[in-house]
């Protein structure tokens, strides 16, 4: 997949301007607050219909508009051409559209167009808290199949009305009550473990790619593992459920589930999240970015763009290098407010300054 063209119109600091990407690597050079973050962010926008920086709307759209648009055109592995456009509202539903046509919902957008984005934030996807690894794992499944797209937004459609209903009884259940979260209950049971299985089958394929991409960056030998073991897949959600019952209703929460697991980190058979140096840490959460992409290449059989968010000034010169050496094929979009480094041999490069192309 090669994005040839993007433009912007009143997204973040951007009031009109066109970028033109090559199909190998472009590098976007620019000092610190000039727009690059911003351009990388579009990309990811347009492919998942999220902020990776965890931006809300009215963060998106540049002060004194009331909406932003981004436009792009993206070629398929197979030649076919695509244009997509999505408008940004700040009152009212976000519009989008394919080659002209004016799409139903905005999320129709998503599978059009695939993007990998690695940021200095993504450390949080070692170090973090649990939510982070569970984006990472679910924006995952999205990207390899829309089918869990759907599957999360109703699996956190459950939660919410599980978790309001349980605050409403205030502690005490009704006969009333209790067959309404016994209704709640099945439909939880159903699409956690559904989605429960998703996760395990998903750490279950990256586990050995993560090991290698780590091992490559590295250069060296590692012992990587990732682990989904939430103990409520042992008997399935439903039981867990009924054995949380009493201790659901007198928090007023859903205390577990897909809503509540976390994906463990080890390196050498230690937790990479409290035992793992920063660079130790950093290094993984690279490879668990690169894992993904890989593995939703092969199969989405199209090769997402990589998008290296000022990764290079984050790595030492070493594993810089390494990662620049075994940069994954296809497209990759890397940012930078430094010197780029000998090994990056950029195809051409695009220059930012005050959100513009200079």
């Amino acid at each position: 997949m090669i994005v040839s063209r993007l433009e912007l119109v009143d997204f973040r600091n951007y009031t009109n301007v066109a970028f033109e990407f090559h199909p190998g690597t472009t590098a976007v050079v620019g000092l610190n607050g000039q727009g690059k973050t911003n351009l990388a962010e579009a990309l990811a926008y347009l492919a998942s219909l999220d902020s990776f920086r965890g931006a809300p709307i009215d963060a998106l759209i540049r002060v004194g508009s009331d909406s932003a648009i981004l436009r792009a055109t993206v070629m398929h592995s197979d030649g076919r051409e695509v244009a997509i456009e999505l408008e940004i509202n700040r009152h009212g539903r976000n519009r989008a559209q394919v080659n002209g046509n004016k799409l139903g919902r905005a999320r129709e957008l998503l599978g059009v167009m695939r993007v990998t984005v690695f940021s200095p934030d993504d450390l949080q996807l070692v170090k973090g808290a649990p939510n982070d690894r569970r984006r990472f794992m679910d924006d995952t499944l999205v990207a390899m199949a829309l089918k869990y797209d759907a599957l999360r937004l109703e699996l956190d459609r459950i939660v919410k009305q599980r978790n309001t209903l349980l605050k409403q009884v205030n502690g005490r259940l009704t006969a009333d009550t209790e067959a309404t979260l016994d209704v709640w209950d099945a439909k939880f049971a159903k699409a956690g473990d559904q989605f429960g299985h998703a996760r395990s089958e998903l750490a279950t394929q990256l586990r050995p790619t993560v090991a290698e991409a780590y091992d490559q960056l590295a250069e060296r030998a590692s012992e990587i593992e990732l682990r989904y073991q939430p103990a409520w897949r042992e008997h399935g959600l439903a039981s867990a459920l009924s054995a949380a019952r009493d201790a659901d209703v007198r928090r007023g929460v859903s205390t577990v589930g897909p809503h509540r697991d976390d994906a463990d980190l080890f390196i050498a058979g230690l937790p990479a999240r409290t035992h793992a140096s920063q660079g130790e840490q950093r290094t993984l959460a690279l490879a668990l970015r690169l894992a993904a992409h890989r593995l939703v290449a092969e199969i989405a059989d199209n090769s997402p763009v990589l998008v290296l968010d000022d990764v290079l000034s984050e790595l030492d010169p070493s594993r810089c290098a390494a990662l620049l050496h075994h940069l994954p094929p296809g497209q990759v979009v890397l940012t930078t407010a430094g010197v780029l480094p000998e090994a990056a041999h950029p195809d051409a490069v695009i220059r930012i300054e005050n959100g513009n192309r200079v």
